[in-house]
């Protein structure tokens, strides 16, 4: 099979697919989270569909068993980077409301912390699917960790640009904090269950615990706190969102730097085979 031996049209073919199903199910799903219930259900929806589409794909035009996506590593995988996305992001927002960049405003409601749980879902899964199961996972059969870290990182931090509050400092903030962060989750665990598990948790903390904007979306929906950033933008983030909070880029790098070390120990970071 021509797509099989060919590393640049596989590579193409997926991206087309995987970014035209985000394009379709992500602003569904976002509809869908203003109740909480239709927001679980389109959310899962969503994320099952994307799940579904991958396996199937991956396994015609690869021919091999989908191992980053085995059922015997789900629960583990999910579980702990949900844990591991919760704590990183609760040790930003703690940093910034230290350091007087955030105040908080009051309570928000379950049911909007509920639908954004649902939205965080398909976001999280349909975007690791794109940047870590067809991007990082191509690029770096060719040409290596390091290169696949890179370019999945600044493309992830490309596409927040067309975000309403986007900000180039936003975007490579993105690429740097959260790009790196996923990629090393991958490249440790080398399943995608923990960079979902990861983005998700990071994800809902920020919106469906805090209430903050999302990545520059311009809006959030609720979640059950409410806050408004406060004082200079790099403590803040801004408009952006906490994320372009340069004490967001410290914890996503210091988190990097232990899962890369961890993975590098356990042999887990390749080099490039056309070297």
């Amino acid at each position: 099979m021509k797509l099989k031996s060919s590393l640049g049209l596989r590579l193409l073919f997926l991206l087309v697919v995987f970014f035209a199903l985000d394009v379709l199910l992500a602003p569904l799903a976002g509809r869908a989270a203003h109740n909480p219930v239709t927001g679980l259900l389109v959310g899962f929806a969503s994320a099952g569909i994307g799940l579904f589409l991958y396996v199937r794909l991956v396994r015609w035009l690869e021919q091999r068993p989908v191992t980053e996506l085995a059922r015997s590593s789900l629960r583990a995988g999910l579980l702990r980077g949900l844990g591991i996305g919760l704590t990183l992001f609760v040790a930003v927002m703690t940093l910034i409301f230290v350091c007087n960049g955030w105040r908080f405003t009051g309570y928000g409601s379950v049911a909007d912390m509920i639908g954004v749980f649902g939205l965080m879902t398909a976001a999280a899964t349909l975007e690791e699917l794109l940047f870590r199961g067809v991007l990082f996972r191509i690029v770096e059969e060719w040409g290596g960790t390091v290169l696949a870290l890179v370019v999945s990182g600044l493309l992830f931090g490309g596409v927040h640009l067309l975000n309403p509050d986007a900000t180039l400092w936003g975007a490579l903030a993105i690429a740097v904090e959260a790009g790196l962060l996923l990629g090393s989750a991958y490249v440790l665990a080398r399943n995608l269950w923990l960079p979902i598990g990861l983005h998700l948790g990071w994800n809902f903390a920020e919106s469906g615990l805090f209430g903050a904007a999302n990545s520059g979306s311009g809006s959030t929906l609720g979640g059950l706190l409410t806050g408004t950033p406060h004082g200079p933008a790099i403590i803040s983030g801004g408009e952006f969102g906490p994320e372009a909070s340069i004490l967001a880029i410290l914890v996503g790098v210091v988190a990097s730097y232990f899962l890369l070390r961890t993975a590098r120990r356990r042999g887990l970071v390749h080099k490039a085979s056309w070297r």
